[in-house]
């Protein structure tokens, strides 16, 4: 299983040193992608923006878009970005994309958050690697949408999914699978494998579905009430008390939890564990591989 690790995005008070220092050490270190995710309403820096940063001082780490809320967006558009980041990364791009849960984020961007969305997506998936491709998809225009990527045919796209309808309809468009466990929960990541398992398998996929998950983790001294106050703040969009009572489920506090999880999540055969940091120090990229080995 390989280990990826996000930039802390979610973390206020990220300036241009930091995002360079994260990104130079997670690439020098023993991590199989850089990632970030994304919000709008919120003191996170865009994500487009950011991982074209990393592109520009990482050489070997894949640069995740952990995930990308594909219809908040115009789809042509991120078809051309996301080209031009696998050209700026030669060919390091990994696109998760999903539909988010935050209505004032797409409010924010002018967009429809109804419970079409997901179908949505999957237009806009097929779009994309269609322009990808190199087919002229713009009636009358004389040219493809390019830069064409360097990856033939585009980046591998994983679904951001994490209930059972969103898997299995996952298994029509997707590469592969892009989780989150708050816990870390067994039974939640075994469910969502499985599920992600015997979709593939029912639709006749050439290939097994690429296993990614993710979580949250702290370590060091004040680990509790650094995530306890992470999840206050990340969470807060769920309404007053919710962040305390899911805060006791979150156990990646210390580094025997955090190996304990790691160690469970390789035997339910994800592919890849992508770590969430609750901190902006940089410190934090060494402890993980000295912790992991």
């Amino acid at each position: 299983m390989k280990i990826g690790m996000n930039l802390p995005v979610m973390v206020p008070g990220l300036d241009r040193d930091l995002i360079l220092e994260w990104s130079r050490r997670v690439d020098a270190g023993p991590y199989a992608s850089l990632a970030a995710g994304e919000r709008i309403t919120f003191p996170n820096p865009e994500m487009m923006v950011t991982l074209a940063a990393a592109a520009a001082v990482t050489e070997r780490v894949r640069l995740a878009f952990n995930v990308l809320v594909l219809p908040m967006h115009s789809t042509l558009l991120i078809a051309k970005q996301v080209a031009t980041l696998d050209v700026i990364s030669a060919g390091r791009v990994t696109l998760g994309v999903g539909v988010g849960g935050r209505e004032e984020d797409y409010r924010a961007v002018g967009a429809i958050c109804d419970e079409r969305r997901l179908g949505r997506l999957e237009e806009q998936v097929a779009l994309m690697r269609r322009a990808w491709a190199g087919e002229r998809v713009v009636e009358g225009a004389l040219r493809p949408v390019e830069p064409s990527p360097v990856q033939p045919g585009g980046p591998e796209i994983l679904a951001g999914s994490l209930f059972p309808r969103s898997i299995r309809r996952a298994a029509h468009w997707a590469d592969g699978l892009c989780s989150f466990s708050f816990g870390p929960s067994a039974d939640e990541i075994g469910r969502q494998f499985e599920l992600a398992r015997a979709a593939w398998k029912r639709e006749a996929r050439s290939a097994p579905p690429r296993l990614v998950t993710g979580c949250w983790f702290a370590l060091g001294r004040g680990a509790r009430a650094q995530m306890d106050e992470y999840l206050h703040r990340y969470l807060g969009f769920l309404g007053p008390g919710v962040a305390e009572k899911l805060a006791p489920t979150v156990t990646t506090t210390c580094g025997q939890a955090l190996q304990d999880a790691v160690g469970m999540i390789e035997d339910l055969g994800a592919d890849e564990l992508i770590l969430a940091p609750t901190t902006s120090d940089p410190d934090e990229v060494h402890r993980v591989a000295d912790l992991l080995g």
